[in-house]
């Protein structure tokens, strides 16, 4: 009986997704309008967009945020307080043994997560040379 539903419930969603007003298609639209939009390239009703727009251009021409700024932003709130054993800021003693396996590995560790930090220490926009960064700054290595 349980699958006898399951299966009516699954053929039933398409009709039911087609059947939605046009007119309430559009409120939904209005009513999203202030947050901003969302285009598939070739439609029409969006006019020409390119896939490059000033926004992303801007983005990825960028500099690359320094080691400060990364920690300021990401870092801190673990490696100011030792939160689950991370590496005090610049406590040369607690980063010695990790700056003795070499940069690389401390990238690849950080990139991946270790113990209870996240991957990339939630900055998942930062790239291989902005980690380095916050690595060199917060293990005062520069």
């Amino acid at each position: 009986m349980k699958r006898l539903l399951a299966l009516a419930t699954l053929l039933a969603v398409p009709v039911w997704a087609g059947s939605i007003p046009e007119d309430t298609l559009e409120e939904i639209r209005d009513r999203l309008a202030p947050f901003g939009s969302s285009c598939l390239e070739g439609d029409e009703a969006c006019g020409s967009v390119s896939a490059a727009s000033p926004v992303v251009e801007a983005a990825v021409s960028q500099e690359p945020r320094s080691g400060q700024d990364v920690y300021d932003r990401f870092c801190f709130a673990c490696h100011a307080t030792a939160v689950a054993q991370a590496p005090l800021f610049q406590d040369a003693e607690q980063w010695a043994p990790r700056l003795e396996k070499g940069m690389d590995e401390l990238l690849r560790t950080s990139n991946a997560g270790l113990g209870a930090m996240p991957p990339k220490g939630t900055c998942m926009d930062c790239s291989d040379v902005e980690m380095v960064s916050a690595i060199r700054y917060m293990s005062a290595a520069e």
